[in-house]
């Protein structure tokens, strides 16, 4: 397997580790685009969300509740954004599931959230197709 994130887990390639279990691995996001961007990844290969289960989720989203509440309560930080790519399609870069943790202050100027178009279908179509039965 040539999974960049396997082979930071493995030791292979190296990493600046925030936090490490046994079921998770945090590390600096290496194009350094904001201070403390953060990557959490679950140690068990897994494409994105989709392909993840129960256990192995519930596992990365505590690692991701322990380090932003780490960020907020003892390195003043005002917030986080916490961010997932899962699919080619929504521009997945790689294919191994991660979340970005992007610490914030207040005023500081970023805009990490998406600018969408707009919907095309109304509230009510858009119920219709993607509830759950």
């Amino acid at each position: 397997m040539n999974c960049v994130f396997c082979r930071i887990i493995n030791g292979e390639l190296p990493s600046y580790k925030i936090y490490e279990d046994d079921y998770t691995l945090a590390f600096l996001d290496i194009a350094k685009d904001v201070d403390g961007h953060t990557v959490v990844i679950p140690k068990k290969h897994v494409a994105n969300i989709m392909e993840c289960d129960s256990e192995t989720i519930a596992h990365v989203a505590e690692a991701i509740r322990l380090i932003s509440k780490h960020y907020v309560e003892d390195l003043g930080y005002d917030g986080v954004n916490i961010l997932n790519a899962s699919g080619e399609a929504a521009e997945q870069s790689v294919f191994h599931l991660h979340f970005h943790i992007i610490p914030r202050k207040d005023n500081d100027g970023m805009h990490t959230w998406p600018t969408l178009p707009g919907s095309k279908h109304s509230l009510e179509e858009m119920f219709e197709l993607l509830k759950l039965n």
